[in-house]
């Protein structure tokens, strides 16, 4: 990691819950930003959140919190309120900024905190553009896709368990909020952005072809299971019990395949009789179930090492299916650069990701704070409020947090 991250000095205030808005805290603070998370005295909704530690403590909320400052603020009292809108004008011309998913506050929205920051960047992570609430399994279902997602033949939608329009929506607000500051720096302009999880799921799938696809045919895309719509890909079982996942996306992915598994003149008389031409994408999706037929008996006569033998040196795309436990016992974990040694609070030590952005270097790992850890060091440092300040303030339930 370079000796200056490349987000020094921009300072982010953080209102936020659950997924979206704390990954993209999180995407800003793993880039060099200070980001303070500012929480209600006693934790938001998601502070013990499953997974959990033995200890209780969210494995979620520390993920997603990592190397932030965390502050605890009465936000029932006017008090408490005021804090936010004093940081906001303390934190220099680098910071200014908001990013929350916090709805129906009014003392939180862009008009009223521009008017004690006028070059304020707001960013408000919403369900819908009009304002309705939405999750991201709500939105996934609105959308589209667990209709088509599941094996073939079922009956009923399959939610996919990966909260893929949250996890978007928050990488998206990072490119929001940079693009803002970047204005900002042009014009001393600030700006009011809003960003609905409900059109980060329909850009998506409209940038995808998805949408495209059903307005030209007229139809919907048929449920497939594990095979690859328009191409050639599926799980195959070995002999030894595991599953692997082959991929054969371009003319050499298949014929290496065919070569290393002995198949090449198989599938040549299988074309002549079909009148097909497996170079063509088009031509091994029609034909999946027949090709995979033919490829089913040479995986499941071989253990996962002769699989793994066989393969390497090809250009063929395939990979053993793993549990996450897995990747904890066989080393997946320990070898790679992106995780990293951290002592968690409440959790203890374990392997943690740095940040997958590489900027001269490994981004380093650091622990998610204890909620409330630096609202004493954020006051005193921030705001120059003395520690006598401090202790009147969480007295008198303003904030939390402080010993």
């Amino acid at each position: 990691m370079t000796a200056v991250p490349p987000l020094d000095g921009l300072t982010v205030l953080e209102v936020s819950s659950f997924v979206a808005a704390p990954l993209g805290g999180l995407t800003l603070a793993q880039l060099g930003a200070e980001v303070i998370r500012v929480d209600p005295v006693g934790g938001g909704p998601d502070l013990g959140r499953w997974p959990l530690a033995p200890s209780g403590t969210s494995l979620y909320w520390t993920g997603l919190n990592k190397g932030k400052r965390s502050i605890a603020l009465n936000f029932g009292a006017a008090e408490g309120r005021r804090i936010l809108g004093d940081l906001l004008v303390a934190s220099g011309p680098g910071g200014g900024i908001v990013l929350t998913n916090a709805v129906g506050q009014q003392w939180l929205t862009y008009p009223e905190l521009a008017r004690v920051r006028p070059d304020l960047i707001h960013l408000q992570i919403q369900g819908h553009r009009d304002g309705r609430a939405a999750v991201d399994y709500t939105v996934n279902a609105a959308t589209g896709f667990p209709m088509i997602t599941g094996p073939e033949g079922l009956d009923g939608p399959v939610n996919h368990v990966l909260p893929a329009w949250d996890v978007a929506c928050g990488l998206y607000s990072v490119v929001g909020l940079l693009a803002a500051e970047r204005r900002r720096q042009r014009t001393g302009a600030g700006s009011q952005i809003t960003l609905a999880l409900s059109d980060v799921a329909l850009a998506v799938a409209g940038h995808l072809g998805f949408l495209a696809e059903a307005q030209v045919s007229g139809t919907d895309r048929p449920r497939i299971g594990n095979h690859l719509y328009g191409g050639l890909a599926r799980d195959f079982q070995t002999a030894d019990g595991h599953r692997v996942m082959v991929v054969a996306l371009t003319r050499r992915h298949f014929a290496d395949l065919a070569s290393a598994t002995g198949l090449t003149e198989a599938f040549a008389s299988l074309e002549r009789h079909l009148g097909a031409d497996f170079r063509e994408d088009g031509d091994r999706y029609r034909h999946r179930h027949v090709i995979t037929a033919l490829l089913e008996p040479w995986f499941a006569s071989r253990q996962l090492a002769d699989v793994e033998r066989d393969l390497a040196g090809t250009s063929v795309l395939w990979s053993r299916y793993r549990s996450f436990t897995d990747l904890v016992t066989d080393g997946t974990l320990a070898a790679s650069p992106l995780l990293q040694a951290i002592s968690q609070p409440g959790v203890g030590p374990l392997l943690a990701p740095g940040s997958p952005i590489a900027v001269d270097g490994a981004v380093p790992a650091t622990p998610a704070p204890v909620l409330g850890a630096d609202t004493a060091s954020v006051l005193t440092g921030c705001l120059g409020l003395s520690a006598a300040d401090v202790r009147s303030l969480a007295e008198r339930g303003i904030v939390g947090g402080v010993a």
